[in-house]
């Protein structure tokens, strides 16, 4: 039986995903980058800076920036983020996860977050679910992002769990990357072909039960 879940959090547990849009356009339009939502996908689940460095990349301009200049845009679009996320409320959680957190915690499963967003805290204040959770990744501690596997490593050790009674939830490519790199099993939530190096994929958070993930770890 598996001892521990370890969510991301964009996607997953709430949906940021549109505020993070809104925000890296923002920026984007403002230095004369325009993209779309095609394009915001190659962002998902993906840090801060690296998210950066895609976008410039995209508009030719990766190097008409000091890394100062840089660390001050990605500063510029946190700041905006953080206007949208103090907005965020407990009816904000996706389908299926109030549910799912207090099942997991009735029957003494370890719940952990490793999300690549340095605002997680924050966020899961605002939704009413801090403390429900045993364990934060602090993405800035870690020497790789995802699709690396440290954070689901660094998620499983602060839970004093062995990798193998881990059970990791993503909605990202890069996400789910990240779980199997960590020799994790994975569940995806989202697209099957997208997600399809997951273990188990489903399509929406709310046939996220506690139920399933018993029936498909055996």
């Amino acid at each position: 039986m598996f001892k521990g879940v370890i969510f991301d959090l964009d996607g997953v547990i709430t949906d940021t995903a549109e505020y993070h849009y809104l925000a890296w356009q923002a920026l984007g339009e403002k230095i004369g980058i325009t993209f779309d939502r095609a394009f915001n996908e190659n962002l998902k689940g993906v840090d801060r800076m690296e998210s950066l460095r895609r976008i410039l990349a995209l508009g030719g301009k990766e190097n008409d920036y000091s890394n100062e200049e840089k660390e001050a845009l990605a500063t510029e679009k946190n700041d905006l983020y953080q206007t949208f996320i103090d907005k965020v409320t407990p009816a904000d959680l996706l389908p299926g996860i109030p549910k799912l957190l207090n099942d997991l915690q009735d029957h003494k499963i370890a719940i952990g977050l490793a999300s690549a967003s340095k605002n997680a805290p924050k966020i899961l204040k605002n939704l009413g679910i801090l403390a429900e959770f045993d364990t934060i990744v602090d993405p800035a501690s870690l020497k790789h992002g995802k699709p690396a596997p440290d954070i689901f490593i660094q998620a499983a050790k602060q839970l004093n769990l062995e990798i193998k009674d881990a059970i990791g939830v993503e909605d990202a490519y890069s996400g789910i990357e990240s779980i199997k790199a960590a020799h994790m099993f994975a569940v995806g939530v989202g697209d099957a072909e997208t997600l399809k190096k997951a273990d188990y994929v489903v399509s929406s958070t709310k046939d996220l039960t506690y139920d399933l993930l018993v029936k498909i770890w055996k």
